[in-house]
């Protein structure tokens, strides 16, 4: 007999996933707090705009204040089951006037954890050089008004890929158990702009220590500036002192912008 069908088993909730798109400038972060706004907090206020009673919901990446994203995801899980495309719709339109975005709604397996489950996440960093002030791109870039020089940054950006203890590169409050993570790329490329250039960092790991790739980006700049050498970057990174990080660069120019799992939820 199949347990599910003995008396007293209690069915569970159906799962959702969510992928999300925000605007984090409005907000305090990802996670709810007691005095500000935050990402998850409207997400869950719109999802007890269906079912009063829903539960919290838990994300792939904690991002900060002023952190963007372009495929956060999260899950829910609901007593009623939902056609995916018309809990998207419900969502979304409970959500507005926000820049939060449910991009995607499926419903998946009662063992599948958008942080837990998750293998790989990858950033975006988006980096503007030009002395004309941002326009259109105001709030999603961090803007220098220098040029920038990119083959020294691909030459730094190098000696950090792999398996290394990054305490130089992580924020004195992170919380994460241990400093050594595996960073699996950090890719640089330049695109031109009008009377100006765009860097944009590509980073991919399993998972991230607080603040660093707003480490990262912001020591590369200095490379690329032409203040520290490639060299000075190693050298960093084996001091494993969080004061010899350079600058953290502000939090407009980066995006969550993936999140990989062993087999993608949003896949057809």
């Amino acid at each position: 007999m199949d347990f599910r069908a003995r008396p007293g088993y209690l069915r569970p909730m159906p799962r959702y996933a969510l992928k999300i798109e925000y605007d984090g400038a409005p907000f305090a972060g990802w996670q709810r707090q007691k005095q500000h706004p935050s990402v998850q907090q409207a997400v869950e206020e719109a999802l007890r705009r269906l079912q009063p009673d829903a539960p919290g919901i838990a994300a792939a990446g904690r991002t900060d204040a002023g952190v963007h994203a372009l495929g956060q995801v999260a899950h829910c899980d609901l007593v009623k089951e939902w056609d995916p495309f018309r809990l998207r719709e419900a969502l979304n339109h409970h959500l507005k006037p926000l820049p939060v975005a449910i991009l995607e709604a499926v419903q998946v397996d009662e063992g599948f954890h958008a942080r837990f489950s998750a293998t790989e996440r990858r950033y975006l960093f988006r980096l503007l050089c030009r002395r004309a002030p941002a326009t259109h791109e105001r709030g999603n870039v961090w803007q220098v008004a220098y040029p920038l020089a990119l083959a020294p940054m691909q030459e730094a950006a190098r000696r950090l890929l792999g398996r290394h203890d990054f305490t130089t590169f992580r924020s004195t409050m992170c919380q994460a158990d241990s400093p050594v993570k595996t960073l699996d790329a950090l890719d640089i490329e330049e695109i031109a702009v009008p009377y100006g250039q765009e860097f944009r960092f590509h980073v991919r790991a399993r998972s991230f220590l607080h603040n660093q790739v707003r480490s990262f980006v912001g020591t590369l700049e200095r490379v690329g500036a032409g203040a520290w050498t490639p060299d000075d970057v190693q050298a960093a990174l084996e001091a494993r002192d969080r004061a010899a990080c350079g600058p953290v660069c502000p939090p407009q120019g980066l995006y969550l912008a993936h999140v990989t799992y062993p087999q993608d939820p949003f896949q057809a």
